[in-house]
């Protein structure tokens, strides 16, 4: 199972490593630092299981990001949680009308990271079905 981080804070990344660690999911977490990283990321490499996408970031944004993503036949059918600072209602929108699974305002201390992504890990690993071409 791959999880791919799109976020280009460093510190950001780090907490959310640690907090999926925390929640079980220590094996193969992969980060970008920004949406073309992403992208080129995902052209060259079998598709992740699930996608945790910033908004802002350089060089390609996040919502660049999901609408190239979503307009890719291969890619179409990956999970992408949103994951953002912002809570402003245009984004949560936006994000949802380009294709966007959910969409997650970043939690502000650690402990509620931790069970943010307790509560991620159980529903989009372990209850929910995916299409199984989404693991080739």
């Amino acid at each position: 199972m791959i999880i791919l981080i799109a976020e280009d804070n460093e510190d950001h990344f780090i907490l959310t490593r640690d907090a999926l660690r925390e929640a079980g999911l220590s094996d193969n977490i992969r980060w970008v630092a920004d949406g073309e990283a992403l992208m080129d990321y995902l052209l060259k490499n079998p598709p992740p299981q699930l996608i945790l996408l910033d908004l802002n970031m350089p060089r390609m944004d996040g919502r660049q990001a999901l609408k190239e993503i979503r307009s890719h036949p291969r890619l179409l059918q990956i999970p992408i949680v949103v994951l953002t600072t912002s809570k402003a209602p245009d984004d949560v929108l936006r994000s949802y009308e380009l294709g966007a699974n959910s969409f997650i305002k970043k939690p502000l201390t650690y402990d509620e990271m931790v069970h943010c992504m307790k509560t991620l890990k159980r529903y989009w690993l372990e209850i929910v079905e995916l299409p199984k071409t989404n693991r080739s």
